[in-house]
């Protein structure tokens, strides 16, 4: 065999620095692990397959490819026009009215971060974001080797105070979940968001607000938007995957026109378009009423997948781990004694066949790594039951400390 060809067996190609410094998400290398059958997963935070309305969107096909076959043909890259102008319509309140040519539809909502990743950060820019914050906004903003800086935060949430002039200084953008968050579940009451929103009219970036959990209150009421208060100064995010199917990939971005514009030439270069089909496929099932109708539902199953677990958690867990109450979404975040590392727990933990993300990732600075994020999405209240137990063994061996119930 000739160097040549042995060389083009084994080739040793020179990556880009950016390349360089993409990281596989802990949570999906997690999920190769969780599919086998026999262990009990609070790592991913899929919706329930329970939860999708399979005759509903199979009916909402049929819909969308009876009499048009634009329905697969390339598409605009802004998205499909009516579906823009029901998302504008749904986000329009308080008098303020969203245009529909500020939405652009995006191929979930992970793409929309990766966009203003494009178009807001250059290498050294500063991010700002909560502690912790959302794993996947950290993956995606990383490519652009943005510096972050990480903001004082309580169970409300970030802090306004924490918005001083030293924090401002050469930010781009600041990044928040407003609604159980991921991966604290914790949601951001009233007048925490009417605060921020007056600042927003004096900070010199954007506040992205990534909402995709926006529907799934259990407790309480509808909690308006960042976006409804200063829709010159947010840009937000939503998806139709936690609500209705993630299968779709769709998303949007709601922005001001100028940047919404750049968005779309981001877009443009990187997929030309969300899939045709499916845009249509979600405003069929939209003109239909579906969401109104399907998601009292989905708020009830969640509801009782959280009961359950912090029934099993307040029954289980020994002195010393404490966790949130969360109000919605899909996550619980618990609080070890200092002392344990949950990335070393996990191991553990898959040996006893349950598993869990770990904290660590979800800090962009200053890890804590006695943290530890538990999904209720897709596990029966039976196996929630077994699997919290497991836990509770793992962890009380380690504290050497008697359960809440004893």
């Amino acid at each position: 065999m000739s160097d040549l060809s042995a060389h083009a067996l084994t080739p040793s190609w020179n990556l880009s620095n950016r390349a360089k410094q993409i990281t596989s998400s802990a949570i999906r290398d997690l999920l190769k692990i969780t599919e086998r059958p026999e262990i009990i997963s609070f790592a991913g935070g899929l919706p329930s397959p329970t939860t999708f309305p399979v005759e509903a969107i199979r009916a909402a096909a049929v819909r969308a490819l009876a009499d048009d076959a634009q329905a697969l043909q390339y598409a605009p890259t802004e998205g499909y026009a009516p579906l823009r102008e029901w998302i504008a319509a749904r986000h329009s309140s308080n008098g303020r009215r969203i245009d529909p040519q500020d939405v652009l539809i995006t191929t979930g909502s992970q793409q929309a971060l990766d966009l203003l990743g494009k178009t807001l950060i250059d290498p050294g820019s500063k991010v700002l974001v909560e502690t912790p914050t959302y794993l996947g906004a950290l993956q995606s903003f990383s490519m652009f080797e943005p510096v972050y800086g990480s903001l004082a935060c309580d169970a409300d949430g970030v802090l306004p105070d924490a918005l001083d002039a030293a924090a401002i200084k050469g930010t781009r953008l600041l990044y928040l979940q407003p609604n159980f968050q991921n991966p604290t579940g914790r949601s951001m009451p009233a007048d925490r968001r009417r605060a921020l929103a007056a600042l927003a009219d004096r900070l010199p970036f954007p506040i992205v607000e990534d909402d995709p959990y926006h529907d799934l209150y259990f407790d309480g009421a509808e909690q308006p938007t960042l976006l409804s208060m200063a829709p010159e100064r947010v840009v937000y995010c939503g998806s139709f995957s936690k609500i209705f199917a993630p299968g779709l990939r769709v998303g949007y971005v709601i922005a001001p026109r100028s940047l919404s514009a750049k968005l779309a030439q981001a877009k443009q270069a990187s997929d030309l378009h969300t899939p045709n089909l499916n845009q249509r496929i979600i405003h069929e099932a939209a003109l239909d009423g579906l969401f109104d109708r399907h998601l009292p539902a989905v708020r009830a199953f969640y509801a009782g997948q959280r009961d359950a677990m912090l029934a099993a958690l307040s029954r289980d867990m020994p002195e010393g781990v404490t966790w949130n109450q969360p109000a919605g979404g899909m996550f619980v975040w618990l609080a070890l004694p200092a002392h344990i590392d949950t990335r070393a727990l996990l191991a553990d933990a898959i040996e006893e066949n349950v598993a869990f993300v770990p904290g660590e990732p979800f800090f962009a600075n200053d890890v804590q790594r006695n943290f530890m994020r538990l999904s209720y999405a897709t596990v029966t209240p039976a196996r929630i039951d077994e699997g919290v137990g497991r836990l509770a063994a793992l962890i009380r061996r380690r504290i050497g400390s008697g359960s809440r119930a004893a």
